[in-house]
């Protein structure tokens, strides 16, 4: 018998319009839709009215990032489980019945861990794959850090879904050149405040985005895929140069 039958989806928004109606056409099937969002400024809010989602309202103040609003999302949700995507990721078919034939039967496991296709120029380069992501979880006592590029902590043992099954992964969509610019600053910003008083060094700051570019380009293979593969390692590096050399501002007092 099961325990637990509903799930609720979890999208925190800003801004959002770009993708959100497919995105909400992958999650029309779950028991609830709800969108956390940030006071946008663009249709987004118009959107998630349309597919009729619960939405809750987050102050955007100075925040970077939807980090912040995470727990508040989460917590705003009616059922027991949680599966939480961005305004850019799509759910497949197979990932939403396996997450359903999941909860039906009783387990110890209380999070799960969901593999994730990250596309770049409409290319989807496989040297970023999997990218587990720490998606799906019990609500009660979940909870997340306020920091970007982390996960929840979950109240419970967590397994991973195979990296075998693509047809189970999260689909991340890529954006515009212009939109991640913007959206390096803010989360750079934001990396900064979670690593504060880590040391920098000139020799970390030539060789750290250096081989991250490596890893990326030429050892995960993504020299294949042409210019898709080429801008995902450069945009890698460049973050991690962008980290380094503000941490770096911040040891000098700058």
């Amino acid at each position: 018998m099961s325990i637990r039958q509903n799930i609720s989806v979890v999208i925190n928004t800003y801004n959002a319009e770009k993708y959100l109606a497919r995105v909400l056409e992958t999650a029309k099937s779950f028991d609830e839709i709800v969108v956390c969002d940030m006071e946008s400024t663009d249709s987004t809010m118009a959107i998630a009215q349309r597919y009729g989602c619960k939405i809750v309202t987050f102050p955007k103040a100075d925040h970077k990032s939807a980090e912040p609003a995470r727990t508040f999302a989460i917590q705003s949700a009616s059922c027991d489980w949680v599966l939480v995507v961005d305004a850019d990721e799509l759910i497949t078919p197979a990932l939403h019945d396996y997450l359903y034939e999941f909860i039906k039967e009783p387990a110890d496991i209380r999070g799960l861990y969901i593999p994730r296709k990250n596309y770049t120029m409409g290319v989807f380069l496989p040297a970023s794959y999997p990218d587990y992501q720490l998606r799906f979880f019990i609500k009660e006592g979940t909870e997340w850090p306020p920091y970007v590029h982390t996960f929840p902590t979950v109240q419970g043992k967590l397994s991973h879904i195979s990296k075998s099954r693509k047809d189970l992964a999260l689909e991340h969509l890529d954006d515009s050149t212009r939109a991640t610019i913007v959206r390096l600053n803010n989360y750079t910003d934001n990396e900064v405040e979670k690593r504060a008083g880590k040391r920098v060094t000139l020799t970390k700051m030539i060789f750290s985005p250096m081989m991250r570019f490596v890893k990326l380009y030429f050892l995960k293979g993504g020299f294949r895929y042409g210019i898709a593969g080429f801008v995902q390692a450069q945009r890698s590096a460049i973050y991690k140069f962008t980290v380094l050399c503000k941490l770096y501002e911040k040891q000098i007092g700058l």
